[in-house]
């Protein structure tokens, strides 16, 4: 299999916008394995209650295609919409057992947080190509359709590490559409000072990378956990790397 690697410079680029989840910290299997619990357990009562055969939600295939990378809600209607179910959208004080989309994604919430008090640690790399960035002088961003986001990084110990932060409750306030529109990572870049031809941007998800290739990024980094390689690239990766390990940082 080729083996891709990465180098950003001080010439070429004024700074480095990352995707959180499974990017900087490997919380993607706990969102996962969050949202696999809540489905599956509503999936079973749907199945029951229309007389269906029950079909479990597919981590390998049904997290990847509708909810990776995606805000919250938006991955709910995504998945809901592949199995042909439509829910009312619901609100804030609906009760966590009611069918509909607020509920599902307060549970799904509930469970993930619970798993981040277990503690988590940085994806590989992680740490060191932060440090390296700072020295040279390139700026970073963390750019995340997550409310957990201060949550995560904390949790990881990266929550200094960034000269700016947009996430999901910035998305909210500012009402940004969720990938694959760019509009996060514009407002990261925005923040930083920074035109988006003169940033990286380092995504895992498919919409992600598809954001980054749609917002005039001057280099998509596709990080592939093994799977997605020539789907990361269709999508708009400039390169495919395994973790941020394979980056290298060049001084000029």
């Amino acid at each position: 299999m080729l083996v891709e690697s990465v180098t950003i410079s001080r010439r070429d680029f004024d700074a480095a916008i990352f995707d959180l989840d499974g990017v900087l910290t490997n919380t993607a299997g706990v969102h996962a394995a969050a949202w696999k619990a809540v489905f599956d357990a509503f999936l079973q009562r749907w199945a029951q209650g229309q007389g269906l055969v029950f079909q479990p939600f597919d981590i390998e295939t049904d997290y990847l295609n509708y909810v990776d990378g995606r805000p919250r809600h938006d991955g709910d209607r995504s998945f809901l919409a592949a199995r042909g179910i439509n829910l009312p959208e619901g609100s804030e004080h609906d009760p966590e057992d009611a069918n509909t989309v607020r509920a599902l994604g307060e549970r799904k919430t509930r469970l993930f947080r619970q798993a981040l008090q277990k503690g988590i640690d940085p994806a590989a790399g992680a740490e060191a190509l932060l440090k390296k960035l700072r020295e040279v002088g390139i700026r970073t961003a963390v750019g995340s359709s997550s409310k957990n986001t201060g949550a995560i990084l904390h949790a990881a110990g990266l929550e200094h590490r960034f000269d700016v932060r947009v996430d999901g409750l910035d998305a909210e306030a500012l009402r940004l559409p969720g990938k694959p529109d760019p509009a996060l990572y514009l407002e990261a870049a925005r923040r930083l000072d920074v035109q988006p031809s003169r940033a990286m941007l380092f995504e895992d998800a498919l919409v992600g990378v598809e954001a980054g290739e749609r917002g005039g990024f001057g280099c998509v980094v596709g990080i592939d956990h093994g799977q997605q390689r020539a789907a990361l690239r269709r999508r708009g990766a400039d390169v495919v790397i395994k973790n941020l390990r394979e980056v290298k940082v060049e001084q000029n």
